[in-house]
C-alpha cells in the first residue's frame, strides 16, 4: 500500500460516515453509508431495503468521506474507487461498526455490508490558518434590514485557502 493510501485510509478511519456513489438503471446515485477500516480494507454498511447494494455489489464504486463538519482550522476529504463485494463481517467489526438506526425513511432498518477494496485514492486538504472556516451567516429574519456585508466585513472574513490534492 503506497504512503498517499495509507494516509487515506488512516483519514477515514477518523470518521463514521461517508458516501457511496455508483450508478443504478444507467442513472448515478449518492447514498450514505456508515463504514470501518479493517486490516486495510473499507467496510460499509447500507440499508438494504433501498436496494443500493444491489448495484454496488460487484460494480466500480467510489467512496468518500470529509471532515467538513467538524469546525477544524485543517479540512480534508478522502475519496477512493473500487470494487465493492457483499460481505458477512465478523463479530469483532459488527461491534466497530456500533448501533444502527432503527429506521430509514420510515423503514426498519436491514442491515447489508459490503467491502470495498480502495484502488485509486485522491486526498484533499484545505487549510484554515489561524482561524476557523466561515460559514454563510442564517438569512436576517423578513421585515429585518439586513443586506450583504460590506467591503470590509468581507475582508474581515476572508480566509486564506490552501487546496492540496494527492493522487
Amino acid at each position: 500500500m503506497s504512503s498517499d493510501e495509507i494516509r487515506a485510509i488512516e483519514l477515514l478511519s477518523r470518521v463514521s460516515y461517508g458516501r457511496v456513489a455508483t450508478s443504478m438503471r444507467a442513472m448515478p446515485f449518492v447514498a450514505p453509508a456508515r463504514h470501518i477500516v479493517s486490516e486495510g480494507q473499507v467496510l460499509i454498511r447500507l440499508h438494504e431495503g433501498l436496494g443500493y447494494h444491489r448495484a454496488c455489489n460487484g460494480s466500480v464504486v467510489a467512496y468518500g468521506a470529509d471532515n467538513f463538519n467538524s469546525g477544524s482550522e485543517h479540512l480534508w476529504s478522502v475519496q477512493f474507487a473500487g470494487t465493492a463485494e457483499i460481505v458477512r463481517p465478523t463479530e469483532a467489526q459488527l461491534r466497530a461498526f456500533g448501533s444502527q438506526p432503527d429506521t430509514v425513511d420510515g423503514e426498519p432498518f436491514v442491515p447489508v455490508f459490503m467491502r470495498v477494496d480502495p484502488r485509486f485514492v485522491t486526498v484533499h486538504s484545505l487549510d484554515y490558518p489561524g482561524e476557523t472556516p466561515v460559514c454563510h451567516p442564517p438569512a436576517a429574519p423578513v421585515g429585518r434590514q439586513g443586506g450583504p456585508p460590506s467591503a470590509r466585513q468581507n475582508a474581515e472574513r476572508s480566509v486564506r485557502r490552501h487546496l492540496h490534492h494527492v493522487a
